[in-house]
């Protein structure tokens, strides 16, 4: 089976289909769904046909609590979108939402559920597998699938399309995050004999191509399977133009900075640096000045109360601003004089925020360790304070620092610092993987 470099199979005129499985993907607001969006985009936009599975809005509205429907107007209209609800009653905390025989028994309920888990796929969305299985299988009747591309998390996606390929697609597993790495403690996941383990075996086996963030991912999972090494590539998350828009050059205004941290904000990130924040402040170039924190206090909203105990407060000033939609953030980068990246100092974290800090041109302080994966593709940007050092003093000097530069950038440098975040737009990195994918239908 053999295509041409427009797509036609066998000389015919067919283009070739991908099904993507992503649970996360417009409306959702989950930081995961801006990886699969420009994927879908790219890989529409260059001459194939893209069908797009997903959750229902009602898992983004009851379960992961957020959404954005500004997001619904990024997606390319050629795209089609097959939305699978998620069996989540399991995965319900208020008793007033669930499910008569979860709510009055509980006991008999939650033994049935640990026996289950015993022998089903070992993730907590595994439910999802069979409406996705049987959706793909559904319009693969009439629209044969050529390649699927699951990303992860949730590692059912994974699943849903080693079983959706054995109908002779190729397999393409997308680990946005990892699975069984811890990538936070840099260590493994799970137990010696996890099941985990044996699943990921299986899915690895199976995949034509595996997909990672960064090098040190990729690395690792190498190590891991060592067999299927020459199967695995990177494809860093970039940023996304349309999204960002244009950032121009400007100088700050009369009076004190304007500093901004855009993203999730977890229970991950340095916190003890914000003693290095509470120093700097004291400093002339920041008389004044506050930082506020836009983005959401983790990833489901039980975690919200915990790391706002974290933040230092309006007091010291930081402030938390909350979370604002996607098509709001060029506007707020636009207002920022000195952005901060605050993100944990591990090998196999690259925040997807890091390239859009990029783009706009703007002085960056990076609170995080050397050994950050973020550090590979911050190298050499020029208005880069900080990343070395998470000594609250060594902190407090990237503040004082990067507040000195922006009173002195010029134009030229804001230009130079954009040309160096060019090449982590999202087309560009994309395109070898739109090239590797029709490579695998030769």
């Amino acid at each position: 089976m053999t295509w041409s470099a427009e797509g036609a199979r066998d000389g015919g005129s067919r283009r070739p289909h991908v099904c993507l499985i992503a649970m996360h993907f417009p409306p959702s607001r989950a930081s995961g769904v801006f990886r699969p969006l420009a994927m879908a985009n790219h890989l529409v936009a260059a001459g194939w046909d893209v069908t797009v599975i997903t959750a229902t809005r009602a898992f983004f509205e009851d379960v992961t609590g957020s959404t954005d429907d500004a997001l619904l107007d990024q997606v390319d209209t050629r795209i089609r979108v097959r939305r699978v609800p998620v069996p989540a009653d399991h995965l319900v905390t208020d008793v007033r939402r669930m499910s008569w025989q979860r709510a009055h028994l509980p006991k008999p309920v939650g033994a049935w559920q640990r026996a289950r888990r015993r022998f089903a796929f070992p993730d907590r969305y595994e439910r999802w597998i069979p409406g996705v299985v049987a959706c793909a299988a559904e319009f693969n009747r009439t629209h044969p699938i050529d390649v699927v591309v699951a990303t992860g998390n949730p590692w059912s996606a994974f699943e849903a399309g080693r079983r959706i390929a054995t109908s002779g697609a190729r397999l393409v597993l997308d680990y946005r995050d990892s699975w069984t790495l811890d990538q936070f403690r840099e260590r493994d996941a799970f137990s010696p004999g996890d099941r985990a383990w044996a699943a990921e075996r299986r899915l690895v086996d199976a995949a034509d191509l595996l997909v990672f963030v960064n090098e040190p991912m990729r690395a690792w999972h190498a190590r891991r399977y060592p067999d299927a090494s020459r199967r695995m590539t990177v494809v860093e998350n970039g940023y996304d133009p349309a999204l960002l828009g244009d950032i121009p050059f400007r100088t700050p205004e009369p009076g004190p900075l304007r500093l901004g941290s855009i993203g999730t904000v977890t229970e991950h990130w340095p916190h003890e640096t914000w003693l290095g924040w509470d120093e700097a402040r004291t400093a002339p170039e920041l008389a004044g000045a506050q930082l506020r924190l836009y983005g959401h206090l983790g990833f489901s909203p039980a975690a919200g109360a915990t790391i706002a105990a974290m933040l230092p407060g309006a007091d010291r000033g930081v402030v938390w601003a909350g979370p604002v939609q996607k098509s709001g953030v060029g506007a707020l980068y636009r207002s920022f004089d000195v952005l901060v990246m605050m993100i944990p100092s591990s090998r196999y974290v690259t925040a997807g925020k890091t390239y859009e800090y990029m783009a706009t041109g703007k002085p960056i302080v990076a609170i995080h360790g050397p050994e950050s994966a973020a550090a590979l593709p911050m190298a050499g940007y020029p208005l880069l304070y900080g990343g070395t050092d998470l000594d609250p003093r060594a902190v407090a000097e990237s503040f004082r620092a990067a507040a000195r530069r922006a009173r002195t950038v010029t134009a030229q440098d804001h230009a130079r610092a954009q040309d160096h975040a060019r090449s982590y737009r999202r087309d560009r990195l994309l395109a070898p993987f739109e090239a590797r994918l029709r490579e695998l239908l030769r």
